[in-house]
């Protein structure tokens, strides 16, 4: 189990946000924690303790600039996501990216876009390409989500359709929607399915607050997931000392 950082961006800045209440009316959106500090800031925090794999998350357009900053701060250390297409993968990849991530480039219209899919598999390769299945719950089953988390896709989050997609990608990101950025705990059910179900590299994201959090995780993945925590680090303004973090997954 490893610890995955993240750098989310937001008109900018770096912020954490409930993904949730992110839209076009920009007085919607729900802060937990605007930023002091610019993007390079985290990504030379990050390279300091050697944590590899952590993700950049443009949220919304005016970010590519400071997300560059990041990626250029720590090459090969972070990968990328928000907006990101085939037309513009390679550019995130030139600038330090690890990997791309994707999401609603490959979801449209509610079903997966099978022709996007390849058209980026082409230009980047299996082994540059983050697929991001960020899912809700409904009706029991986990449904990937997409345009800001808003529109239900359906996509199915369950083994076979996680079996078919681990051919067009070296890792999964999954942000549990339902809790993500509300610092309410993990969602036990789905991490113990997805700790099933994958066979390639999985970060779970979404609602852990505290090393309980963290020895639970462990306990219903097998240590098979790796995890990322944003609002909940002391530095994004929470509680939860990030060197606490980092220490307990490095002793894994």
């Amino acid at each position: 189990m490893k610890f995955r950082p993240c750098i989310d961006m937001h008109q900018g800045k770096v912020k954490q946000i409930v993904g949730e209440t992110l839209n076009t009316d920009q007085g919607a959106v729900v802060e937990n924690f605007v930023s002091s500090y610019d993007s390079v800031h985290y990504a030379e925090l990050f390279h300091k303790d050697k944590l590899v794999g952590g993700h950049v998350i443009m949220l919304g357009g005016g970010n590519e600039e400071e997300a560059v900053r990041a990626l250029n701060a720590y090459p090969g250390g972070l990968q990328i996501g928000g907006g990101i297409n085939a037309g513009n993968a390679k550019h995130y990849l030139e600038q330090g990216a690890s990997h791309v991530i994707v999401t609603s480039y490959i979801f449209r219209d509610g079903k997966l876009d099978m022709d996007n899919l390849n058209a980026i598999v082409a230009e980047v390769g299996v082994d540059r390409l983050v697929i991001d299945l960020s899912c809700k719950e409904r009706d029991g089953k986990w449904y990937v989500v997409t345009n800001q988390w808003k529109q239900f896709s359906d996509f199915e989050v369950n083994e076979d359709n996680i079996r078919f997609l681990e051919q067009y990608c070296d890792e999964f990101l999954i942000h549990a929607v339902d809790v993500e950025g509300k610092q309410s705990g993990i969602q036990q059910s789905l991490v113990s399915s997805l700790a099933q179900w994958v066979t390639i590299p999985c970060t779970y994201a979404g609602g852990a607050r505290s090393l309980d959090d963290l020895a639970l995780f462990k306990e219903l993945s097998g240590g098979k997931l790796d995890i990322t925590i944003g609002s909940a680090l002391d530095i994004y303004g929470g509680k939860l000392p990030y060197e606490q973090v980092v220490a307990y997954c490095d002793g894994e």
